[in-house]
C-alpha cells in the first residue's frame, strides 16, 4: 500500500491566518472569540463567534476584484488556506502530470451567505434580479472547483458534506485516493463560513449555542460542568497530501505521515450522539486498526470536544471504551476551546494543529477547564500547552447526521 504524507498545511482561522500566527497563539492558550461585527446582532439570542475581522482575500490572492466577487466567503477562504499550504509545501504544480493531481475539500453548509443574500434579492426586487452566478457560489462544491481551476488540476476532483466531520472525511477519502493509486497529490481539508443571520438564529434555536454573551472568550468549554453550548467559528484548514517517493523525489519538507482513516455511523439520531459513544469508538477503533497499531501507541487524542452537554460525555466514554486502561495515559484536548467550532472545516483547521503538535512535540490545551465535569474525568490538558514525546495523534470529528470520522497521524521519520 502506497504511503501518504503532508507536506503542506494553512489555516484561515479565529486565531490568525498564518500558521506560525496560528500556531503560537493556540500554543498560549489565546482565544479567538469575539463579539460579532458583521451584521446587526442586537436582537439575535447569541451575540458572538469564531469571526475573522478584517479578512480581504485580496491580501492574501493575486486575483482581480471582479473574480474574488464570484466567490462566496467559504470558498475564498478555502482558496486563501490552498494558496498558502501549496506554497508551503514547496511543490510545483505546474510540472508532472495534472491528471495525478486532485482536490477534495469538505464543507458541511457551503454558500450559505450566498443563498441569503440572493433570497433577499428575489423577495424584495424579483426574479430577474437574482445573480446568475448565484449556483455557482453557494454549490457545496464550489470551493473544490475552484481551487482545481485555480491551479488547473485535472486529477479527482469531489467535495464531502458530512457536517461536522467534512473536512476529516475529506482528508481521509483524499488519503485513500493517493494510498490506492488515483492520484500522487491531493490539496485537501474543509472550509466554512456559516456565521450570517440564517447560521446563527438557526443553531441558536436549536439551543446547540452557548449563550455567554457577557464573556465570549470563557464560552467554549469543553468538559467543564458549566459547559452551555459549542461557539459558532468560521474559516478553513487546508493540508497538501503527497504520496511518500513522489515528496521524496522533490526533496519536500515532509511534517508528518496520514497511516489510518476511520468512519461511521451512529444510526440513532441525527443530533444527538449515542449516549455511550459507540458510533464514535467505532470510528477512533477503526482508524487505529487501519493504522495497524495497538491503541496504547496513540499519545494525543485531539478531540472534536464541542462544548455541548451531550457530545463531551459520549466522546469521553468512546476514549475509555476504545483505550481502557491507556484511556488514562492519553492527553486528550480540544481547539475548540479557544477556535469555537468551525462545523465542516473544523477537522481540517485541527488537523493542522496536530501536525504542528508532532513537529514541536507540543500539545495545545484546553482552556476555559475551569470546573471539570465528574463525567469527564481524563487529562484534558487544562488552560497551558504541554511538552510531550509525540509519534501518533488521533484526530477525531462527529458530525450531525451521525457521522463519525477520524484520522491516525504519525511524526515523521
Amino acid at each position: 500500500m502506497r504511503r501518504v504524507v503532508v507536506t503542506g498545511i494553512a489555516v484561515v482561522s479565529p486565531l490568525g491566518c498564518e500558521i506560525s500566527e496560528f500556531w503560537d497563539r493556540l500554543c498560549t492558550g489565546k482565544s479567538g472569540i469575539v463579539p460579532l461585527t458583521r451584521f446587526d446582532v442586537d436582537e439575535f439570542k447569541v451575540r458572538f463567534g469564531g469571526e475573522i475581522r478584517d479578512f480581504d482575500p485580496a491580501d492574501h490572492l493575486e486575483l482581480p476584484q471582479k473574480e474574488l466577487r464570484r466567490l462566496d466567503r467559504f470558498t475564498q477562504f478555502a482558496l486563501v488556506a490552498s494558496v498558502k499550504a501549496v506554497a508551503g509545501s514547496g511543490i510545483d504544480l505546474t510540472v508532472g502530470d495534472p491528471y495525478r493531481n486532485g482536490v477534495l475539500i469538505g464543507s458541511g453548509i457551503g454558500g450559505l451567505e450566498e443563498i441569503e443574500q440572493q433570497h433577499s434579492t428575489l423577495y424584495d426586487r424579483g426574479p430577474s434580479r437574482v445573480s446568475p452566478l448565484m449556483i455557482p457560489k453557494l454549490m457545496v462544491n464550489a470551493a473544490s472547483g475552484n481551487i482545481s481551476v485555480h491551479f488547473a488540476l485535472r486529477g479527482p476532483n469531489s467535495a464531502v458534506a458530512t457536517a461536522c466531520a467534512s473536512a476529516t472525511n475529506a482528508i481521509g477519502d483524499a488519503f485513500r485516493l493517493i494510498q490506492y493509486g488515483t492520484a500522487d497529490v491531493m490539496i485537501t481539508g474543509g472550509s466554512e463560513a456559516a456565521i450570517t443571520p440564517m447560521g446563527l438564529s438557526g443553531f441558536a434555536r436549536m439551543n446547540a449555542l452557548s449563550t455567554r454573551n457577557d464573556d465570549p472568550e470563557s464560552a467554549s468549554r469543553p468538559w467543564d460542568k458549566d459547559r452551555d453550548g459549542f461557539v459558532l467559528s468560521e474559516g478553513a484548514g487546508v493540508l497538501v497530501l503527497e504520496e511518500l517517493s513522489h515528496a521524496e523525489s522533490r526533496g519536500a519538507n515532509i511534517l508528518a505521515e496520514i497511516i489510518g482513516y476511520g468512519m461511521s455511523a451512529d444510526g440513532s439520531h441525527m443530533t444527538a450522539p449515542n449516549p455511550g459513544g459507540e458510533g464514535a469508538a467505532r470510528a477512533m477503533s477503526a482508524a487505529i486498526a487501519d493504522a495497524n497499531l495497538p491503541a496504547d501507541q496513540i499519545d494525543y487524542v485531539n478531540a472534536h470536544g464541542t462544548s455541548t452537554p451531550l457530545g463531551d460525555v459520549a466522546e469521553t466514554r468512546a476514549i475509555k471504551s476504545v483505550f481502557g486502561d491507556h484511556a488514562r495515559s492519553l492527553c486528550v484536548s480540544s481547539s475548540k476551546s479557544q477556535l469555537g467550532h468551525l462545523l465542516g472545516a473544523s477537522g481540517g483547521v485541527e488537523m493542522c494543529a496536530c501536525v504542528m503538535a508532532l513537529q514541536q512535540q507540543i500539545v495545545p490545551p484546553t482552556i476555559n477547564l475551569d470546573s471539570p465535569d465528574p463525567e469527564c474525568d481524563l487529562d484534558y490538558v487544562p488552560r497551558e500547552a504541554r511538552s510531550r514525546s509525540l509519534t501518533h495523534i488521533l484526530k477525531n470529528s462527529f458530525g450531525f447526521g451521525g457521522h463519525n470520522a477520524c484520522l491516525v497521524i504519525r511524526k515523521a521519520a
